[in-house]
């Protein structure tokens, strides 16, 4: 039988004393009423041009990609087709929480079938899971434990991890796994991977009728299973990597200084500011930046507690 999983091992060993008098928090570090009202309101012709940007700038890295035809532009196409895997589930992570579009059919509607099903995901079961890991960091519903559990590790074993990410070792049994619910018992599961798989069809379909049916191969399918896994788990670690159960989300989640390449290629739509979401999953992610401010303005937030950077997260990671 497997040993229990390993919590804990990242987490401060102090952390910082806050000062909520004249900052516009409450003692729980939330937002007051009125300004949480003022963070809360979400710009539905901002998201939507958000939105539209994505997919142009898939379009454009599909087309210079295309035009240049060298093997080094493929390799770069490919990472940076990762990188629209990730600002695809960066957008569906907001429309799961319900803050993309302020009318929920909308939001439910481009989340499933303009962000969800062409990245591979169904929103609506991302969305019950997500919701358990807000609820409970760690408790007995944390869906992500074994992704979070027994940091530190050794380097090798940090290598061995992303190796089976970059090689699509991963992210091929992950596929196998999610499209085995198309023969499963569940119909609602039937149904989801029924319509993602037939999204899957079309963008097929695009690429053949195009003459390019590799674009589909190479530069979407690819990159899922490979650069998109490796930066799905970077990210995830150094959200939550190491970190326990508690009361005080600063036991939970970690939290690192967001620098212009990160936020480029690894988390784009301010999905970085972690610790503020989750101080308060209902804040937009354009309010992210203004609520973390005022959190580090109150003392809950300190240069000594954040992380510089992300390679300095990796790092303790790897090494304690």
């Amino acid at each position: 039988m497997s040993s229990s999983p390993r919590l804990g091992g990242m987490t401060p060993s102090a952390l910082p004393t806050p000062n909520y008098a004249r900052t516009r928090l409450r003692d729980d570090a939330r937002p007051e009423p009125q300004w949480r009202e003022s963070l809360r309101k979400i710009p539905n012709l901002r998201n939507t041009l958000s939105v539209a940007s994505m997919y142009v700038q898939t379009a454009v890295v599909v087309a210079v990609t295309l035009w240049w035809n060298h093997p080094f532009g493929w390799l770069i196409g490919v990472l940076l087709m990762g990188r629209a895997h990730a600002q695809f589930m960066s957008l569906m992570h907001e429309g799961a929480h319900r803050l993309l579009f302020s009318k929920k059919s909308v939001n439910d509607w481009v989340g499933r079938w303009i962000i969800g099903y062409p990245a591979f995901t169904n929103i609506d079961a991302y969305r019950r899971v997500h919701m358990a890991h807000h609820r409970d960091e760690f408790g007995p519903e944390e869906p992500d434990i074994p992704l979070y559990a027994n940091y530190p590790i050794s380097t090798a074993s940090f290598r061995r991890k992303l190796w089976r990410d970059a090689t699509g070792q991963t992210g091929w049994k992950l596929l196998k796994q999610q499209f085995a619910g198309l023969r499963g018992n569940d119909p609602l599961t039937r149904t989801s991977q029924r319509k993602i798989l037939a999204v899957q069809l079309a963008l097929i379909a695009s690429s053949a009728a195009v003459g390019a049916i590799h674009v589909y191969l190479v530069l979407w399918l690819l990159p899922y299973l490979t650069v998109w896994r490796v930066i799905n788990r970077l990210r995830s670690v150094a959200e939550h990597g190491g970190m326990k159960r508690g009361a005080d989300r600063r036991i939970a989640t970690h939290s690192i200084r967001q620098s212009v390449a990160a936020r480029f290629f690894l988390v784009p739509f301010n999905i970085g500011f972690h610790l503020s979401h989750h101080v308060d999953s209902g804040i937009p992610f354009r309010s992210l930046p203004k609520f973390h401010r005022e959190l580090q303005k109150a003392g809950y937030l300190t240069e000594e507690f954040e992380y510089p950077s992300y390679r300095a997260v990796w790092r303790a990671l790897r090494t304690g």
